[in-house]
């Protein structure tokens, strides 16, 4: 029996690497549905676990995709609500590559350094990665801050991670200029996830922080997040402290991705979100 994969995208035109990326782990069909929403996506839905028996439903799985993390967690959450029991798939949530990528980013982390009760700052904690790095880091029993230059925003992602994982340490910072220097305090961990062309830190700024054990840099777009943090470092030793960049990271990036998809097909009742993929990536 075919495995065939339904990529919903919450924008109109649906992810060519995300299609891509699912034939490479082994897809056999991919639907690719552009412009799905929370309100259309009950009957495409019903399409996936009405067609076939509840024995050969692992066979099917939805990918959801997009570029923005809130429209992608709404259709999730409706997708999750609309299945029936034993009629349901495994699904895998995935917006714009940001929980692969902050899996990926944070099992960089801990091969170095472990973060349970560490200071770890998130700077463009508000995106669709920052978000999905601190969520995760806060699973692990990091002390995570999370920072912005809209501290509004960055007290309600706080917020929202607090109200997810009992007992959570996640505290909002000002990332502006004015409070960069309050933010980077005694941080053992710097993981810069801002959007293209935020620059937060010069090279001597962050290399002076002696507490810092791990920096890396997910802007693959310049100017670096982190100045002097090559995209292709990959656990590389700089000025004593251990350095990745989007490029080091995204190989693994990749790995974790198919892996998930592979995932999907073990099981009809698999729900893959930021943890189960942190966890997958534990065994790469």
């Amino acid at each position: 029996m075919k495995r065939i994969l339904l990529q919903l995208d919450t924008d109109p035109i649906p992810s060519t690497f995300d299609r891509i990326v699912a034939l490479d782990a082994g897809v056999d069909e991919v639907i690719s549905l552009g412009g799905i929403t929370a309100e259309n996506v009950v009957p495409v839905v019903h399409g996936a676990i009405f067609t076939r028996k509840p024995d050969d439903l692992k066979n099917t799985a939805i990918f959801i995709g997009g570029s923005t993390l809130e429209a992608a967690e709404k259709v999730f959450a409706t997708v999750r609500q609309t299945f029936l029991g034993p009629l349901s798939v495994s699904v895998m949530i995935d917006p714009n590559g940001a929980t692969t990528t902050a899996a990926a980013a944070v099992r960089s982390v801990v091969t170095h350094f472990p973060v349970k009760s560490k200071d770890v700052l998130v700077l463009g904690a508000t995106g669709p990665v920052g978000q999905r790095t601190a969520l995760i880091l806060a699973s692990l029993g990091a002390k995570v801050r999370v920072s912005s230059r809209n501290m509004q925003r960055a007290e309600a992602v706080a917020s929202s991670i607090r109200n997810r994982i009992e007992g959570a340490t996640v505290i909002p910072c000002d990332c502006s200029d004015d409070g960069l220097a309050a933010a980077v305090d005694n941080a053992d961990v710097i993981i810069s996830a801002g959007a293209a062309g935020a620059g937060f830190l010069k090279e001597a700024e962050w290399q002076s922080i002696e507490t810092l054990k791990v920096a890396i840099d997910l802007n693959a777009v310049p100017p670096a997040g982190l100045e002097g943090i090559p995209a292709a470092a990959k656990g590389t030793e700089h000025g004593g402290k251990v350095i990745y960049g989007a490029l080091g990271v995204g190989s693994l990036k990749m790995k974790v991705h198919k892996a998930a998809i592979e995932k999907l097909f073990t099981a009809n009742h698999l729900i893959l979100d930021s943890q189960e993929i942190y966890a997958l990536s534990e065994d790469l």
